[in-house]
């Protein structure tokens, strides 16, 4: 149930955000939006701006992506709650932002990085989240074994 339930609130959190960013912000512009550095730039690639024009074929992947996580999650034994956490900011992520590239042929970006290495989007972060929740859940998982034995 968690699974689904943080799927589709990432999905509409995403949205929602973009939406607005699309509607308030034009494309290029910078504002500080509740401690926020926010600027609107539109990603026709993947990540890092890369293969800019393939927008479409990237939502194809998101597709098969999803499509893949859900045989897993069917075919899968015991589902434990960081990784059904996990799989589902994944699957949010992945959704919200092959939405875009369906729509729009590109992802609305918008959250610049504190690092100043990049400007992502809800969908972003929550990919983010989603494996660090994996990782933890694997590590939980080889923790666990030594201490059945």
């Amino acid at each position: 149930m968690i699974f689904y339930f943080i799927s589709i609130l990432v999905v509409i959190a995403d949205q929602l955000a973009k939406y607005l960013i699309r509607l308030y912000l034009p494309v290029g512009e910078t504002k500080y939006v509740w401690g926020f550095l926010l600027t609107h730039y539109e990603n026709a690639g993947m990540a890092f701006s890369l293969f800019q024009g393939y927008a479409r074929l990237f939502a194809v992947a998101a597709v098969l992506f999803v499509m893949g996580v859900f045989y897993y999650r069917k075919k899968a034994g015991e589902k434990r709650f960081l990784m059904e956490a996990g799989l589902g900011f994944l699957v949010g992520g992945a959704v919200g932002n092959a939405i875009d590239r369906i729509l729009f042929g590109r992802v609305t970006d918008f959250l610049v990085s504190s690092s100043g290495n990049g400007i992502l989007n809800l969908a972003d972060h929550a990919i983010n989240i989603g494996i660090v929740l994996l990782f933890l859940d694997a590590a939980v998982g080889y923790v666990g074994r030594f201490k059945r034995k």
